[in-house]
């Protein structure tokens, strides 16, 4: 069979092209399902009743994905309510309420208080975040971005060690957390908004250059526990 001449060129082509869409589409269509699944009993509820009560338009309104915008849409609506509450003195009593609550419950509240606190650590405007560093992994050739949530002390030695919140690619709320000598680890003058922007692209957005040894093997001060803790 002859070859057609720039076949492999054009199909590698239109994949890199429609890859960036396809991505895009997989991120929302599972986000918009998880927010559907929220809403659908009521809509489905909402539903029944209607049907029950005007047969005919009940029929023509029956449709999937009419059911599943309908419950996307009511699942928004309830976050942003959700949000507006919060943000008013009755809704952070209520917070506060709930997360003394969930305090009590022995496994519940280790990862709830976990998440809630990586969250509100990522959340924080670039000026008062916590240090964005490189570390070595999965070996000291290689490095992979990390933000240090806390500073700790090795049990016997008092060695200072950073708890590194490793995330991953195109997904940053999936990742590791790695335990590492301050020593070790490699700051940079990087903001959370620009981290996050190089790990989900890729390294397709990044800054021009970037630095890649520690401190101490460059016979420079070692990086001091201070500098690895949250900015006021």
């Amino acid at each position: 069979m002859p070859r057609i001449p720039h076949l492999q060129r054009y199909l590698i082509t239109g994949l890199l092209t429609v890859f960036p869409v396809w991505l895009t589409w997989i991120v929302f269509e599972f986000v918009l399902r998880q927010l559907s699944r929220l809403g659908a009993p009521i809509v489905d509820a909402f539903f029944a009743v209607f049907s029950r009560l005007l047969p005919f338009f009940g029929v023509a309104l029956d449709h999937e994905w009419l059911r599943f915008v309908l419950a996307v849409l009511l699942t928004i609506a309830f976050l942003y309510g959700l949000g507006w509450l919060a943000n008013r003195v009755v809704g952070r009593q209520l917070l506060a309420t709930f997360d003394s609550f969930i305090s009590r419950i022995p496994l519940v509240q280790t990862i709830y208080g976990g998440t809630k606190k990586l969250l509100s650590m990522l959340q924080k405007k670039p000026e008062g975040t916590q240090r964005v560093v490189l570390i070595d992994f999965p070996h000291q050739d290689m490095k992979v971005i990390g933000f240090v949530t806390r500073v700790i002390r090795e049990q016997g030695s008092q060695r200072e060690l950073a708890a590194v919140y490793v995330p991953t690619t195109p997904n940053p709320t999936s990742g590791y957390l790695e335990i590492v000598p301050v020593e070790k680890v490699t700051p940079t003058d990087w903001t959370i908004d620009q981290a996050m922007a190089f790990i989900i692209s890729g390294g397709a957005v990044s800054p021009d250059h970037i630095p890649f040894t520690p401190p101490a093997e460059k016979g420079e001060p070692p990086t001091e526990a201070a500098d690895l803790k949250p900015q006021r």
